[in-house]
């Protein structure tokens, strides 16, 4: 268990560069930016938006039980403790929100240039900030269609980012997983993934970089219940000797 702690907090630190960087270059998000860019980023953050990332969760569960060969019984309480720790992290996000109620990038943004009362719009439902936000940028050049209703579908706080804890969970559940098995091109690509989740709710004024540092902590701490379940209820996560050799001759 030690082994993966190490691993996965390495690959946590990993993680925490970018936002890391952005915090301390002094970055902040303003509106604009080339739709080249912005709108493939859109597309990524949408693999962990409803309903997309169940969708995303159905194909890594699927993949993963596919690289450990667990029988029936262990996959499927792998893929519950997978799924719990999911929506644990769901969980943990709404009620730090709730608590820390940081505005979004985007919505400073709307209270400075356009006069917005920041108080007033939190104190609204969902639906009436959807609306306030339709009716002020209107026809707003500067922001895409496709950005200005992702904003609508997103009114809520910032601090910490929901996506960037699902991603970032997925992740370190990738090195925690499949690392001793020497899954090394999956763990890569969930890894480069997460970045780039994160990225996109950096560039889409979503989030700061605090929120997300903050949710790759708070996704380790996750991943660490979960191998530390898997380990106990599921079986060993290294495997043992004639498998490291069968597992090398495939590789």
């Amino acid at each position: 268990m030690f082994d993966i702690a190490r691993r996965t907090a390495l690959g946590a630190v990993l993680l925490l560069l970018m936002p890391a960087a952005v915090w301390i270059s002094g970055w902040m998000w303003t509106p604009g930016g080339d739709p080249a860019v912005l709108r493939p980023l859109y597309w990524v953050t949408e693999t962990v938006s409803e309903p997309w990332g169940i969708l995303t969760t159905v194909i890594l569960c699927g993949w993963v039980l596919w690289c450990l060969r667990f029988r029936l019984k262990p996959a499927a309480v792998l893929v519950v403790i997978i799924v719990l720790s999911l929506l644990a992290g769901q969980y943990v996000k709404d009620f730090i929100k709730g608590e820390v109620r940081e505005p979004r990038p985007y919505v400073a943004w709307l209270g400075a240039d356009h006069q917005m009362n920041i108080g007033e719009f939190y104190a609204l439902k969902n639906k009436a900030r959807a609306r306030q936000v339709k009716d002020i940028l209107g026809d707003n050049a500067q922001i895409p269609h496709w950005l200005n209703k992702s904003w609508q579908n997103d009114t809520g706080y910032a601090f910490p980012s929901g996506h960037t804890m699902f991603a970032a969970t997925w992740a370190l559940l990738g090195i925690g997983l499949l690392w001793q098995r020497k899954h090394y091109k999956t763990v890569t690509v969930l890894m480069v993934w997460a970045v780039v989740v994160m990225g996109s709710r950096l560039m889409l004024g979503m989030h700061w970089p605090r929120d997300l540092m903050a949710s790759v902590g708070i996704s380790w701490l996750l991943v660490m219940l979960a191998c530390w379940l898997t380990e106990r209820y599921v079986g060993p996560l290294t495997p043992p000797p004639a498998e490291k050799r069968e597992i090398s001759e495939r590789e």
